[in-house]
């Protein structure tokens, strides 16, 4: 393959069709003056834009309409401070991002989604790292620069180009292509901006020379321009998507209705009883003359168990930073930093009415010297309403809670949070201790607050254990011990092709006999490091350890989701009658449909789940060109299926997904809806190709770690 074959065809700068248009910089001040309105109607020009990159995250049309929602709400709010360092589209994107982010971290909580106009390239970016795909949409689909996409990353150039590249291997990898090509690791960092015609003429001609006598290289090369390719066409045929009628009209609604929200009057609120203050200062005199110990103070006034422990291994101090606004009071009580997170309790109460209010991260709350003082290395944790903690059944009107903010840069620092919006929780009528519901916008207001804040420290052990899992090796590198979490760091081995770990799951740590959980919510974390490109390395996060120096960990295994290569092709022949079935994996999977049309139908099913080796496939159907057909609407059905084998039909009766005990997802019906790319083509589908399945076990190894 010679070097002009390699960039035929092949001008990234004119392949880009879905930029956002640019908005003139004189139009900024117009925009601030004439508020939301302005910053509506600027949306409404971008929809399609805006509307295929939130898309790209969560794949659910009534999503799509909270992203607007809140973005715009979002730009409004922070438009006082853009300040013109970037471009105005760059600065909007950053906060699509950021939004979107909340919003599918929100998701995988789903059992079900709505599964409407997926691209099928969207499965395979589906499976790289959270960044590894935002920066491959964002460079090339979206057809930002690449300091643009960094900046609206938050990283350098040189960490996005290498995040472009592992993202660009995961996809060679997941759609099958590239399985046996390794070219010359030490030119690895040139294919990108030699493909992009980026690269210094010096160093262009080193490369050239080398491709032209290494074989390797020419065919890895190759492969990984078929890969950008891919992605830099799937730009053209999002061009085609179209945004729901009456999208926006919903978003403008949602928005005036809240413009038009009456807010209530400040009342006054009761002053605490005279007994606890007397308590108070009965303390204070014994710690003078005795030299007592504030623990016991805490034991005595500190109703939150969490936060007592806190406060009594002098890991914070008592705050009761008070702010009212609209009816509503809310108490910063104590805030606890550390590497992993900033830990801020807080209390609200509506003086007048029966209503339980919380918090929600990136909407309503933010930090407004958040660059200045916190690091963007780190993503704050999610902590869900606490609906059976006693304090927060005591009074309808109260809420005690606690939200997690990026952890401090420096050793201390004032934070200067700033809440305006707070959601109203809607308890189950049936079961008190279930929400069924967030009001969006329960109330509104302006509540400021400065909260001192000292970093404290943690702890690192290395482990240096390694074992397997199914058969792929697994290794534990470190523990950190803070006071908020304790971390696990671990690798995962990805050599093999057959065979791969998606994600590892934990039930517990013991340290010194002291059991803590893993975290529910989203306590999994991918890193970036500089270690062996065979190895992947997570972060997994479990309750806090005070003041233990570990002699031994035992890492109990709860679960792994397993991705399994196996390909098999089906032929398709829409003259046949159907249902037809077929064998794989151990399982008889029916075609049930396959009807050519202005639209095509295909639709497979299994709905034996009983021993089913597998959960979902993957899979796509070829057309009469052997090409992929262009898929405009895909859904599912499936059933839950928790530890002891008991089926849960959602539809049916609807189950909390956190009560059912390690729950597996089985895909029973899979619909395709097929349309050719040319507007009346019709698809004339010719073969089903599998490339493998995923599935989960269940696990209950235990490993032992001794760090004596």
């Amino acid at each position: 393959m010679s070097n002009k074959e390699l960039l035929r065809n092949f001008d990234i700068k004119e392949r880009y069709t879905f930029m956002i248009p640019k908005i003139d910089s004189h139009s900024i001040p117009l925009i601030r003056e004439k508020g939301v309105a302005s910053i509506v109607d600027w949306f409404d020009l971008q929809k399609q834009s805006f509307y295929i990159l939130g898309w790209s995250y969560l794949r659910n049309h009534r999503q799509m309409e909270e992203l607007f929602y809140r973005s715009i709400i979002k730009v409004h709010k922070e438009l006082p401070r853009f300040k013109n360092e970037t471009s105005f589209e760059t600065w909007v994107t950053s906060i699509i991002i950021h939004t979107c982010r909340e919003l599918s971290n929100h998701r995988s909580l789903q059992v079900s989604e709505e599964r409407e106009q997926p691209i099928d390239l969207f499965n395979a970016l589906d499976q790289l790292n959270e960044s590894e795909r935002e920066a491959i949409f964002l460079r090339f689909v979206k057809g930002f620069s690449q300091e643009e996409v960094a900046h609206i990353l938050q990283i350098s150039v040189e960490k996005m180009t290498e995040l472009l590249f592992s993202g660009i291997q995961s996809l060679r990898k997941i759609m099958g292509d590239g399985l046996t090509f390794h070219g010359c690791r030490e030119y690895h960092k040139f294919y990108i901006d030699y493909l992009e015609r980026t690269l210094d003429r010096p160093i262009k001609i080193d490369l050239e020379k080398h491709i032209y006598h290494c074989h390797d290289c020419q065919e890895d090369l190759g492969t990984f321009q078929d890969v950008m390719l891919t992605l830099l066409n799937l730009s053209d045929r999002l061009e085609n998507t179209q945004v729901p009628s009456g999208f926006m009209e919903t978003v403008r609604d949602r928005l005036a209705e809240k413009e038009k929200l009456r807010l209530q009057k400040n009342k006054k609120r009761v002053r605490k009883g005279l007994f606890i203050a007397g308590v108070f200062a009965l303390l204070i005199g014994i710690d003078f003359f005795t030299g007592t110990s504030s623990k016991l103070y805490y034991t005595w006034t500190e109703e939150d168990s969490e936060l007592r422990s806190f406060l009594q291994q002098d890991l914070g101090e008592r705050l009761n930073l008070e702010s009212e606004s609209n009816g509503v009071k809310i108490k910063i009580k104590s805030a606890i930093a550390d590497d992993v997170q900033t830990l801020v309790f807080y209390e609200i109460e509506d003086i007048d009415e029966p209503n339980q209010y919380v918090m929600n991260y990136d909407d309503g709350v933010s930090v407004e010297n958040q660059n200045e003082i916190m690091s963007p290395e780190a993503n704050p944790r999610y902590y869900p309403p606490d609906l059976k903690f006693d304090l927060n059944k005591k009074e309808k009107n109260v809420y005690q809670g606690k939200i997690s903010l990026l952890p401090l840069k420096k050793d201390n620092g004032t934070i200067k949070l700033k809440i305006t919006k707070l959601q109203k929780l809607i308890r189950d009528s049936f079961d008190r201790n279930r929400i069924t519901a967030y009001e969006n916008v329960g109330v509104t207001g302006e509540w400021n607050f400065e909260i001192p804040v000292t970093k404290q420290p943690s702890i690192e052990y290395a482990l240096g254990k390694e074992t397997e899992v199914e058969g792929i090796p697994v290794r534990f590198d470190k523990l950190t011990i803070a006071p908020t979490a304790t971390v696990l760091q671990y690798g995962i081995n990805n050599e093999q092709s057959e065979k791969r770990i998606d994600a590892l799951n934990f039930d517990n740590l013991v340290v010194n006999k002291k059991k803590m959980k893993a975290d529910l919510y989203g306590g999994i974390s991918y890193l970036e490091t500089s270690q062996d490109m065979n190895w992947s390395t997570f972060q997994t996060h479990f309750d806090p350890l005070f003041g233990e120096k570990p002699k031994e960990v035992n890492v109990q295994f709860e679960s792994v989701h397993l991705a399994f290569d196996d390909h098999k092709t089906i032929e398709l022949d829409a003259s046949k009658e159907y249902p037809q079935t077929f064998e794989y994996a151990g399982s008889t999977i029916s075609i049930d449909k396959v009807e050519v049309g202005q639209t095509t139908n295909v639709v497979i099913s299994d709905h034996e789940v009983k021993n089913r080796a597998y959960e979902t496939l993957q899979f796509q159907i070829l057309g009469e060109d052997g090409n992929e057909s262009n898929s405009i609407e895909m859904d599912s059905e499936g059933v839950l299926v928790d530890k002891n084998g008991t089926e849960y039909d959602m539809n049916v009766n609807p189950v909390a997904y956190e009560e059912i005990e390690q729950p597996r997802f089985f895909v029973t019906v899979q619909r395709m809806k097929l349309e050719g790319i040319n507007t009346g083509e019709k698809v004339i589908p010719k073969k089903l190709e599998i490339f493998g399945y995923n599935a989960m076990k269940y696990l209950d190894d235990v490993v032992k770690i001794s760090l004596e």
